[in-house]
């Protein structure tokens, strides 16, 4: 059965149609003094995939919940699909004292379920935090389903050098354009950044900004900022995982954004296309 977090839940349904697997209907309540309590009463064989973005602190709790309370209806074949995995950013101690909190996530994890499927994990080193087998699957391809047909030779735009890969993927999946990324400066005098694409020329063009999570949206913000300053003709912003906290979609919007496009690792307004496909093919 197809175990959704209450996170993800039109994710969970879409791979359920995907796969053919039944959809089981968990409960979420709480009780009065703010605990949460996360059920599956209606849970029946012995194979779960439990599907859960872990967005929030009670997203995590909830997840470590169902893959219990499945174990508990008498599952002996536990998967868990973490779509969008939170604290992955945290993969390293950064002073005295402070934890490997990915790290402790993961363990957290492992010790209730027997294989893990993430998806575009933002430091993709936090699976071998993991204690038992982790698949990472790569759904920046979905994300030119999305874009209109007649981009004007289009550019597609990576927030670093690293992460220009992503910006690769999304262009051979549309099938046209450059790939490029932004370099950032800083000015000696004022101490000020500034960002800019590293080579490509914009004007007149439609520029596809992309990455793998947009979180408060200042940084690419800015960066939109730049390209129509520049002359841009279109600028549109994709990314996996549309966290937008905030006011991020505001920010940029404000900057000059076109349209927001996103997947459905987690669940927001522009979450257009779905990585149900491509975690369907992992399951198999």
């Amino acid at each position: 059965m197809i175990v959704p977090g209450s996170s993800s839940q039109f994710l969970a349904a879409a791979l359920a149609e995907e796969t053919g697997r039944p959809l089981a209907t968990p409960t979420y309540d709480r009780f009065p003094d703010g605990e949460g309590l996360a059920a599956v009463p209606e849970f029946s064989g012995d194979e779960a995939t439990v599907v859960a973005a872990t967005d929030s602190d009670e997203a995590w709790v909830e997840l470590l919940q169902l893959q219990d309370a499945v174990r508990e209806a008498g599952a002996t074949d536990v998967t868990t699909v973490v779509p969008y995995m939170g604290y992955a950013r945290q993969d390293q101690s950064f002073g005295d004292g402070e934890p490997v909190s990915a790290r402790a996530m993961a363990r957290a994890v492992s010790t209730e379920t027997d294989r893990v499927v993430l998806v575009n994990p933002h430091e993709p080193g936090v699976a071998d935090f993991y204690d038992v087998p982790v698949e990472v699957v790569d759904a920046a391809s979905a994300l030119a389903d999305p874009l209109p047909d007649d981009l004007a030779d289009p550019l597609f735009l990576a927030p670093d050098e690293g992460a220009v890969d992503i910006a690769q993927t999304v262009r051979d999946a549309y099938g046209d354009g450059e790939t490029d990324y932004f370099e950032k400066h800083r000015d000696r005098d004022t101490g000020e950044i500034e960002v800019s694409p590293s080579d490509a020329p914009v004007a007149d063009r439609d520029v596809v900004v992309v990455d793998d999570i947009v979180a408060t949206g200042s940084t690419m913000s800015e960066s939109v900022a730049v390209l129509n300053e520049r002359g841009a003709a279109r600028v549109l912003a994709a990314c996996v995982h549309p966290m937008l906290a905030a006011n991020a979609v505001t920010k940029l919007r404000g900057a000059g954004v076109d349209r927001i496009v996103g997947t459905d690792t987690i669940e927001r307004g522009c979450s257009v296309v779905s990585v149900a496909p491509v975690l369907a093919d992992a399951l198999d």
